[in-house]
Order: C-alpha cells, then sequence, then structure tokens
C-alpha cells in the first residue's frame, strides 16, 4: 500500500511538472474538408469551421492579392520591389532576401508560391500596400468578399500571431478561388522547382505531388502551433477534388491523410455534373485613396519621347466638296461651269496635295438645272475658302456619274507612302454620261479606309508640304491581346467543333477572333483570340448565362 501511495505521488508530481513548465501535451487540433471543385459542394467535413492556426496557407491569400493587383494594372510581373529590413529579417522558410535589394515581381511570387519563402510574401505585401500592416487588412477584406467569414489575417506569410486564424472549409474555397479565377496563374502551384531571381527554390508540396496521381497544387504549411497543414487539389477524368487538412502530425502523415481522403471522395461524386463556377469577389470602395506600389520604372517609361513629334491616327475622310459633282455629266456644258473648275483645280495645286477619303455621295438633286446650279455654287465657294482642299474626283478630267470616287492616295498599311504634291492636270470638257451611268445602285461600295498611323514631323505652327511627312508602318495595336478558353475536351476534334459552333452561334464577337486549339496536360482546350478585354468578358458573361464554361485569359 505504501508503494502505491509512493508511486501516486510521484505520477502527480510528474503531471505537476509538466503543467507547471507549460511543456505540450497534445498535438495540434485536427480539421478536414473536401469539396466538389466543379461545383463547391461539401463531401466530408470535420471540425472544418473551427478557427485555427492557417500557417503559410495564408500565402495563397498573399498570392491572389499579388494576382488581383496585377489584373486591375496596379502592378505589373516585371515590377522591382525594393526589400525592406522588416522583410529581410523574416525567419525561414525564406529566400534570403536583403535589405535595400530590388527584385522582379514575378521572382517573390515562384519564391512564396513554390518555397513558402516568408521573406518573399512580405516584400509582396510591402510593395503593393506600402506596408505589412495595411496589406493584412485588405486580405481580410478580400477573405469576406470571398465569403471567408471565419478567416482573419495579421501578416503576409502565415507565422503564429494573435488573431491571425482561418479554417479548412475557408482555405479550401480560397483554393478553389486561384484555380477559376487565375487560371494562368494556377500551374506555379504545380511546378517542382522554378527560377526565383536569387536562387533556384525547390516545391515545398513535391512529395505529394510525386505520390498521388492527378494531384497538380496547391500549397502546404507549418508551424509548432499548427501543425502539418496542406491545401490540396486532384484531377481524375472529368471530376476535380479540392481539398484542406489542419493539424497533421509529421509532413507523412499529412499527405497520407489527404490521400485517403481524396480517394474516398473521388468515389462518392458523379463523372459529369453541371459546372457551378464561383462568383468573382466585389469589393467595397474604401473611403482612403489606394496606395501605388513602390516599384522601380523600367527604362521604356522613363525614355524621354523625340521633341517635335506628334503621333496622330489619320484624320476621317473629307466630305466631297461639292455633292453633285457627280452629276455634271448629267449637265450642258457652259463656260461659266468651266471656268469655275479650272479655278478651283488651279487653286488646289497651289496649296499641296491632300490626302483624302471620300464619303458615299449625297442623293442627286430633284432636277438637272438645279443640279447645275449647285455644282457651280460649290465649286466657285471651293476656289474663296483659303484653307478648303480640292477633291480628288475635281482633278479628274471625266466626271462619271455612277462610278465612285478612286481611293484615295492613302493605301492599306502594308503599302502606305508619301504621296508628293503634283500639278493639277488640265480640265477637260465634261462628257455626256450614259443612261446605265446614272443609275447610283449599281456603282461598287467605296473600300474601307486604311488605319495608317502617320508620324508626322511637325512643330507648332509648321505647314510643311507633303514631302516632309513620314509614313510609319504599325501594326494596329487596340488592346487585342486577351482571349477566352472554352474548357477541356478529350479529343482535338470536340474542341474544333466547340470552336466552330461557337463562331456560328455568335458571328458578331467570334467573327474577327483567332481561333486555336492548345494541347494540354488535361485535354484539349479550345480558345478564341484576338478580343479586346471588354469583349472578351462579355462573351465569357454570355457564355455564364447559358451555364457554359468560359474563362477570360491573356494572350
Amino acid at each position: 500500500m505504501t508503494r502505491i501511495l509512493t508511486a501516486f505521488r510521484l505520477w502527480s508530481h510528474a503531471l505537476l511538472a509538466v503543467l507547471v513548465l507549460g511543456l505540450p501535451a497534445a498535438a495540434a487540433p485536427f480539421a478536414a474538408y473536401v469539396m466538389d471543385a466543379r461545383t463547391g459542394q461539401p463531401i466530408y467535413k470535420q471540425n472544418s469551421d473551427t478557427r485555427l492556426h492557417p500557417a503559410s496557407l495564408t500565402k495563397m491569400m498573399t498570392l491572389y492579392m499579388a494576382f488581383t493587383a496585377i489584373e486591375s494594372g496596379q502592378v505589373r510581373l516585371d515590377s522591382k520591389f525594393t526589400i525592406s529590413s522588416n522583410a529581410a529579417a523574416e525567419p525561414p522558410s525564406k529566400l534570403g532576401l536583403r535589405a535595400g535589394q530590388k527584385i522582379e515581381l514575378r521572382y517573390l511570387i515562384r519564391a512564396a508560391a513554390i518555397k513558402s519563402a516568408n521573406d518573399a510574401a512580405t516584400a509582396i505585401g510591402e510593395g503593393i500596400a506600402g506596408s505589412e500592416e495595411a496589406f493584412a487588412q485588405r486580405m481580410t477584406q478580400m477573405a469576406r468578399a470571398l465569403g471567408m467569414n471565419n478567416t482573419q489575417f495579421r501578416n503576409a506569410n502565415g507565422l503564429t500571431q494573435d488573431g491571425h486564424f482561418s479554417t479548412a472549409h475557408d482555405m479550401s474555397e480560397l483554393g478553389r478561388h486561384l484555380f477559376y479565377d487565375f487560371p494562368q496563374y494556377y500551374n506555379l502551384f504545380s511546378r517542382r522547382s522554378a527560377d526565383a531571381g536569387i536562387a533556384k527554390v525547390a516545391s515545398t508540396n513535391r512529395r505529394f505531388l510525386d505520390a498521388y496521381q492527378g494531384a497538380d497544387g496547391i500549397k502546404t504549411g507549418y508551424t509548432r502551433a499548427a501543425g502539418f497543414n496542406l491545401t490540396a487539389s486532384a484531377q481524375r477524368g472529368n471530376k476535380r477534388l479540392i481539398a484542406s487538412v489542419f493539424g497533421g502530425t509529421s509532413t507523412a502523415h499529412r499527405n497520407q491523410v489527404m490521400a485517403e481522403l481524396l480517394d474516398s471522395s473521388f468515389t462518392r461524386i458523379p463523372d459529369r455534373v453541371r459546372e457551378v463556377r464561383p462568383a468573382r469577389p466585389r469589393l467595397v470602395a474604401q473611403a482612403a485613396p489606394t496606395r501605388r506600389a513602390k516599384v522601380e520604372p523600367t527604362p521604356a517609361a522613363t525614355r524621354p519621347e523625340p521633341q517635335r513629334l506628334v503621333l496622330q491616327a489619320s484624320p476621317p475622310p473629307s466630305t466631297r466638296p461639292t455633292a453633285a459633282a457627280s452629276t455634271l455629266v448629267a449637265a450642258r456644258p457652259t463656260m461659266n461651269l468651266t471656268e469655275a473648275l479650272q479655278k478651283a483645280t488651279a487653286g488646289a495645286s497651289a496649296q499641296g496635295t491632300v490626302l483624302a477619303s471620300s464619303q458615299r455621295p449625297k442623293a442627286r438633286p430633284g432636277s438637272r438645272n438645279q443640279a447645275i446650279e449647285q455644282a457651280v455654287a460649290n465649286a466657285v465657294a471651293l476656289d474663296e475658302a483659303p484653307a478648303a482642299s480640292p477633291s480628288a474626283s475635281l482633278a479628274q478630267p471625266v466626271l462619271a456619274a455612277s462610278k465612285r470616287p478612286v481611293r484615295s492616295p492613302r493605301r492599306s498599311a502594308s503599302t502606305a507612302d508619301v504621296i508628293s504634291a503634283a500639278p493639277a492636270a488640265a480640265p477637260a470638257p465634261v462628257q455626256q454620261a450614259s443612261a446605265e451611268d446614272m443609275l447610283l445602285d449599281s456603282s461598287r461600295a467605296p473600300k474601307p479606309r486604311s488605319e495608317t498611323v502617320i508620324l508626322a514631323a511637325m512643330g507648332e505652327g509648321d505647314r510643311t508640304p507633303t514631302e516632309e511627312l513620314e509614313v510609319v508602318r504599325r501594326p494596329a495595336d487596340s488592346g487585342r491581346n486577351w482571349g477566352i478558353a472554352l474548357g477541356m475536351y478529350k479529343s482535338k476534334v470536340e474542341a474544333e467543333h466547340r470552336l466552330v459552333s461557337m463562331a456560328l452561334q455568335d458571328g458578331s464577337i467570334f467573327g474577327g477572333a483567332r481561333r486555336d486549339v492548345a494541347n494540354t496536360n488535361r485535354g484539349f482546350e479550345p480558345r478564341f483570340g484576338n478580343l479586346t478585354k471588354s469583349v472578351a468578358q462579355l462573351a465569357c458573361d454570355r457564355l455564364h448565362s447559358r451555364s457554359q464554361e468560359c474563362t477570360v485569359i491573356a494572350n
């Protein structure tokens, strides 16, 4: 009995010492959540809404914010961020950044997504919002907009801090938004290694990516308070799952639990379902002005423009000097009319050559006499106006009512050149038109105007002759560097059939779009390119309203 009491006392003292010394007595809480990525419907959940430490899963939101800033034009992938002493002092895992160093955003993104570098994540937050605290507030606001109601951020890297928490459910939702909202960047999470500018980084998730069939992302996390966390995505056939595990006891244990959850969930979902894409977040405008990122401008942005160079598009076509000029062949030749035409063309040669495209001729006057009187009046007015330009049709010796004017010297962008001034030809007697020539409906439609951009070396008040003009051939840049992707298909034939059917269905949008089929490791993806961003978004909105798959992509 005495021995039993003695043993009990020793055990009590040991337990008291553990409690007093604060030694860990239990592992981090466990939580798990699995969803069908195509619909967002839950398949398995355990403590999925319990607020826990997310660890480096936080960096998924840091990257989501970076992608959003790039999409809005606030920053670019080649923007250079200056590293602060705060970012350089972050504990491992880290890229090894130094205070004062300048590095492109693309390398910071790779380091944060693949190596889970804490210093890179902090540098991203400070570069976009000015400080890590301001960036964390934006992260929390974005979380609310995404429906992550049990998430709050205090930093950009996920290191343990009071008030910094999330759930397995919320992190799965964030992973789904990364997959659907930014498919052009999602491949980062499947890379085993990448160049991060100052070093080559290896993926912290490469073991699971290599071991589990169909896995293509996305992010790991570990701290002593959180345990071993993982948000993963995998696809098998037409099925895709996204799942999160919190509180694993080791990397191997965490990966094993994730594999078992995915295996069991793949058998519980149908092969084909109606895809329900998550809605893009809509943030409420803030009262304070948005802080622009402190980035280094590229040389192209700071290079001074050459002086006395005015870049301007070609002006719209001028109206033909005389609406009734095309009806002159129907009138009897008179001396007054001939003299008026000679005087007008003589004044035109003194003014220099003018490049202009004529518009469609106006309707003929009601009678021949009215047409003659109107033509004479217009010719006289043309001679009296000092800045007026003669029409190309007046310089021709023969005027035919049914013929469209000859195309102006400004040709297509591939053959544009400078037209030198030439002396006006002497006017010939006006010829009588036939009855067939008098039919305006039988004439051909004019060819479209050229989109040639003319670079004119002109200073203020300089009115130089046309020989000083320089026509520069440039491709038209109307922002048509966007496109749409229409989902994945098992065969190239199916993908091409989808492109043809869409072109026939919405010819107003896709008539001039570029069509191609991308052969990816997930299947064949039909795409329309050469669209503006607004047209691409409009096309996807129409397809989404018909419950059809569509993603806006940058070419």
